[in-house]
């Protein structure tokens, strides 16, 4: 297939018989492997009280890889702004840019905590989200010195680091009208996210930040030698989501053996089965027959990857295929 720009976020996820600690330290250490197959950029995520995600702190872990890491961009997907007050974070990215100029990428969200419990923790409630683009404006202002408080962000202001909104639900019209890039997902709804794509870049507002629409498709991506050994890869994350729906909490990473040994209710297999579906998973030419029929329908100028997993090796091993894959 045609060459085409390929990132990946990591959630760091934990596993079954593995800390919170070791989730982080794999984080950094695929970082350094993902640099050195090719990849554009590497992305962590911002979770709070999630028993299954050791990511709590995105910009800290964002230091901590662009650190370890010499070329490869480095940002978040994203930083959930509601939860924030943008001048902290336009300081916190103004940091990251000072230490590691030209590399960081700022990707931003619009939700606010997982549960309840985790809301009230931060302060938050759900109405924090419908301010999203007004929060958004603000921290772009940090940047471009123009708060009307007389007060100057260090070291951000004058900075330019790359804004990007992930788009759920209302996101396409908010990065349309402010003018930046988009992050889209998930792959399991293609007509919707093709709805979003479409709304997007028909209400796109040319800005400092960007020029023209640049949209960004993410979901998981899993490829092996076999079709079967790819299903493989998505079958932690899928039963985590399951237990997530039925139980209410999202638990760590469990081995792929230990799912199909289990006996699940009918409720868990339908969800179970639910989450193995439409993603992108098998050999390399299944999936690069599958990632040309995405990018054709979608016109995306990149694709990032959120694949979960419990067997590290065989997650890098993935990554290794799909970057020769995609590399022209």
């Amino acid at each position: 297939m045609d060459p085409v720009r390929l990132s990946v976020l990591d959630r760091s996820r934990t596993r079954e018989g593995h800390t919170h600690p070791e989730a982080l330290r794999d984080t950094v250490r695929l970082a350094r492997e993902l640099e050195r197959l090719g990849y554009h950029r590497v992305w962590v995520s911002e979770h709070h009280g999630v028993p299954g995600v050791a990511g709590s702190a995105p910009t800290v872990l964002a230091a901590a890889v662009a650190g370890a890491t010499r070329t490869i961009r480095v940002g978040t997907g994203g930083v959930m702004l509601p939860n924030h007050r943008p001048l902290v974070v336009a300081e916190q990215f103004g940091v990251l840019e000072s230490l590691f100029p030209g590399r960081i990428d700022m990707g931003l969200g619009r939700s606010v905590g997982f549960t309840d419990g985790v809301r009230r923790a931060l302060g938050r409630d759900k109405g924090d989200a419908e301010d999203f683009e007004g929060q958004l404006d603000e921290l772009l202002g940090w940047f471009r010195g123009t708060s009307p408080t007389g007060v100057h962000a260090r070291p951000s202001e004058g900075l330019t680091v790359p804004p990007f909104v992930l788009a759920m639900g209302e996101g396409a019209g908010i990065a349309a009208r402010a003018g930046l890039p988009m992050v889209i997902g998930d792959l399991r709804n293609r007509e919707k996210m093709r709805r979003g794509i479409d709304h997007y870049r028909d209400r796109f507002r040319p800005s400092v930040w960007a020029q023209e629409p640049y949209v960004v498709v993410s979901g998981t991506i899993a490829v092996a030698g076999t079709p079967e050994e790819a299903r493989r890869l998505l079958i932690p994350e899928a039963w985590s989501m399951a237990h997530s729906r039925t139980r209410g909490t999202f638990p760590p990473l469990p081995p792929a053996e230990r799912v199909e040994a289990l006996t699940m209710t009918g409720k868990e297999r339908d969800f179970y089965e639910s989450g193995l579906t439409g993603h992108i998973a098998g050999t390399e030419e299944q999936v690069a027959h599958e990632l040309e029929t995405l990018l054709k329908e979608t016109g995306a100028q990149e694709v990032l990857v959120t694949t979960s997993t419990y067997d590290r090796e065989a997650l890098l091993d993935s990554y290794r295929r799909l970057a020769a894959i995609t590399s022209g």
